[in-house]
């Protein structure tokens, strides 16, 4: 994703465009597999040492707020951040921790349909998000 594509992202939202959302943006898009705040902190201290960790913390909660990236718990209760916005799927890798987006629009209507004939009460469904776990197999 460009500077600029990110700083539109921001602006669309009503968000004032700043070194600290730009920079934690680039990282989620550009370190991929879903970071957590340190994988996130250790990338844009390089560029920024001293940005304070509460900073990141705080920001990432607005990223969050305003619908720019979501937040993902692993089985070990690890938070981390996904840039992808589109409606998808996650592959977790139990053993290496990894986590894959899956995209598969048969599945995402399945699951709308399975869960418009069920009904939960006083309930209102904003996303399905599955999350499959297992362990990816060595290639040889």
């Amino acid at each position: 994703m460009t500077t600029e594509e990110i700083r539109n992202k921001l602006t669309d939202r009503g968000l004032k465009v700043t070194p600290q959302r730009m920079a934690i943006l680039e990282a989620i898009y550009n370190l991929k597999n879903h970071p957590t705040a340190e994988n996130i902190i250790d990338y844009i201290k390089k560029m920024y040492p001293n940005i304070a960790t509460g900073t990141v913390y705080k920001v990432l909660g607005v990223l969050v707020e305003n619908r720019l990236i979501k937040k993902v718990t692993t089985e070990k209760d690890a938070m981390r951040y996904d840039g992808v916005m589109e409606s998808h799927h996650h592959i977790y890798c139990q053993e290496t921790e990894l986590i894959k987006d899956y995209f598969d629009e048969e599945l995402d209507e399945l699951l709308q349909k399975y869960f418009e004939k069920k009904s939960l009460p006083g309930f209102k469904i904003e996303d399905i998000i599955l999350q499959i776990k297992g362990t990816f197999q060595k290639q040889y």
